[in-house]
């Protein structure tokens, strides 16, 4: 199995993206699942170019795309992407879309077709916080999911796609406040469950965690 996994740089003032860096750390093969790196840019359209680009040049069997998301604590599978850029913030180029349309000719909202129930399970038996996600917002996260799945659904059948969340590390969060973090290695290690969860599971249809989220 070949999986693109993708990744945020930093944005919204930070220095880092917890996201980028753990792919970063990530081996090239886990287990049967050759591993595809893809060093996102936080800019709307632009993120997508880069991506469907990788899709069309490594041909995936699975495309994973992993983001930031500062104030949750735990790593969160998203299962919906809506047809929606909405930013409370400019992208890194400046770009601050409101209420635009993604695709004018695409659905309403696209759900993830990776297994995100089976993902929970996993990453929770790896001794961590996951939950699933319904909202994965309006920003560029978002804009970059319900684009992959848009141009999975029309020009790769059979290849899945969808999205993870991931805490602000450590550093990134000042001493004093109550802001949720986690450490570096087990974001990876969260990660890496997850993989082997999309490895295991062909449909997102799997019984397991309970559908609670954040």
């Amino acid at each position: 199995m070949k999986l693109l996994l993708t990744a945020f740089e930093p944005f919204g003032g930070e220095t880092v993206n917890p996201a980028q860096e753990a792919v970063k750390l990530l081996p090239e093969q886990l287990g049967s699942v050759t591993i595809v790196k893809c060093d996102v840019p936080t800019v709307f359209g632009k993120s997508v170019e880069i991506v469907t680009d990788a899709i069309a040049l490594h041909r995936p069997d699975a495309v994973l795309c992993i983001g930031q998301a500062g104030g949750r604590g735990s790593l969160t599978p998203e299962r919906v992407a809506i047809n929606l850029d909405d930013a409370s913030i400019p992208d890194n180029a400046g770009n601050q879309p409101v209420d635009r349309i993604i695709c004018s000719n695409g659905p309403s909202a696209y759900f993830s077709t990776l297994p995100v129930k089976a993902m929970v399970s996993a990453i929770r038996d790896a001794g961590l916080p996951a939950n699933i996600s319904y909202t994965a917002g309006t920003y560029v996260c978002n804009h970059l999911m319900y684009s992959v799945l848009y141009t999975l659904e029309k020009n790769y059948p059979g290849v899945r796609g969808g999205f993870l969340h991931v805490p602000f590390i450590p550093s990134q969060v000042k001493e004093g406040t109550s802001i949720p973090s986690m450490p570096l290695g087990d974001i990876v290690k969260g990660i890496e469950a997850a993989i082997r969860a999309i490895e295991s599971h062909e449909t997102a249809s799997v019984h397991g965690a309970s559908a609670d989220h954040e």
